[in-house]
């Protein structure tokens, strides 16, 4: 990990529980389609569609929820860390262990 990429002592956490949420939110469309078993058939039908293309549709719509879900949540965890307090920056220890 880079220095750039470590948090500063005090910022919040660079994974926090909103992100984890809004990856979760983008994860279960993903794998929900994915398990083609759990919808492979023909009925119920819905209008004369069979079960296994009013499924996949209905997913469409449900998938965008979850997509604006996980927008959401990021952007009110960046708004908290912009909101967080700046922490102040110490001055750099000198090298010589302050013998100078």
């Amino acid at each position: 990990m880079s220095s750039s990429q470590v948090p500063a002592a005090g910022a919040p956490p660079v994974v926090s529980p909103a992100r984890v949420l809004a990856g979760l939110c983008l994860l279960v469309p993903i794998v929900v389609v994915l398990w083609v078993p759990s919808y492979s058939k023909i009925s119920p039908e819905l209008g004369g569609m069979p079960f296994f293309y009013w499924y996949q549709l209905l997913w469409v719509p449900v998938s965008a929820l979850f997509t604006g879900a996980a927008y959401l949540l990021i952007r009110r965890d960046e708004a908290a860390r912009k909101a967080a307090p700046a922490v102040p920056v110490l001055p750099a220890q000198p090298s010589d262990g302050g013998r100078s």
